[in-house]
């Protein structure tokens, strides 16, 4: 869940602020502190350090699944979920301020921590940077470049895969603050400006679409690049938008 923690005070600047408003938006979903420095008692480690720390996540990813599900995952699995789940966050930590304010924030790999044991997020807010989409492409980049080639080595893929999990990362989270704000058109319209195809390294395009239900019902929906393997650890209920799952299956679950 979001935490704002009066344990150690952030700046109060504009960006602290908008971190605020995302946050709220967002309730229960990401477990960020925002503040200069981690509160104590985490085994916290910076962003720029991850490829000493990736071990220690997949390991740690990898016992929750078990602990959940009943069944131990293979460690290219686990590491996919745990770098599934740093991607969408660090991407929505970028790509939600500047949905909310229009200007992209700078998020320094020194500026922001991990605990790899349970996958919490601690934040010291910098400052804003100019820009659109283009720059929002690259400060995403930036940041996650590093991440994907600490991951590498357990995720078992390629690069092009990689960038497509990143790439998939971006567009859902935009996705997602649009729905919870009610204006699910508009966030489409912006994801599909940041992913118009063509935008190296990110492969591919947000490329959405909608599908038809009943009583004439639509759905905005999309296939993912890259895969987050939920569905090795059930079968029976992988991501909707999944390549694996079919548009009438997509259409079932939306209106379920």
């Amino acid at each position: 869940m979001l935490q704002l923690t009066a344990g150690q005070p952030c700046r109060t600047d504009e960006l602290a602020e908008t971190y605020r408003l995302l946050f709220a938006a967002c309730d229960g979903v990401l477990r960020v502190e925002l503040a200069r420095r981690p509160m104590a008692g985490g085994n916290w480690r910076r962003a720029d350090t991850l490829a000493c720390a990736a071990e220690e996540m997949v390991a740690a990813e990898s016992a929750r699944i078990t602990a959940e599900h009943g069944r131990t995952p293979r460690e290219h699995v686990a590491a996919s979920r745990a770098l599934h789940t740093y991607l969408w966050a660090a991407c929505l930590l970028i790509s939600g301020p500047w949905y909310l304010e229009g200007r992209v924030p700078r998020l320094r790999a020194t500026d922001l921590w991990v605990d790899p044991s349970d996958g919490r997020l601690a934040l010291s807010p910098g400052e804003w940077a100019p820009g659109g989409e283009a720059e929002l492409r690259t400060a995403v980049a930036e940041h996650l470049g590093p991440v994907l080639a600490a991951f590498q080595p357990y995720v078992r893929r390629g690069p092009r895969a990689l960038w497509g999990m990143a790439a998939d990362d971006l567009v859902s989270g935009i996705w997602y603050l649009g729905r919870l704000l009610g204006e699910e058109d508009r966030a489409v319209e912006a994801a599909e400006a940041v992913l118009p195809g063509g935008t190296p390294p990110f492969p591919g395009a947000a490329a959405f679409r909608r599908l038809t239900g009943t009583a004439g019902r639509t759905h905005w929906t999309r296939t993912r690049a890259g895969c987050c393997l939920y569905y090795a650890i059930r079968p029976d209920d992988a991501c909707v938008t999944c390549p694996r799952t079919t548009d009438e299956e997509r259409v079932r679950r939306l209106e379920a």
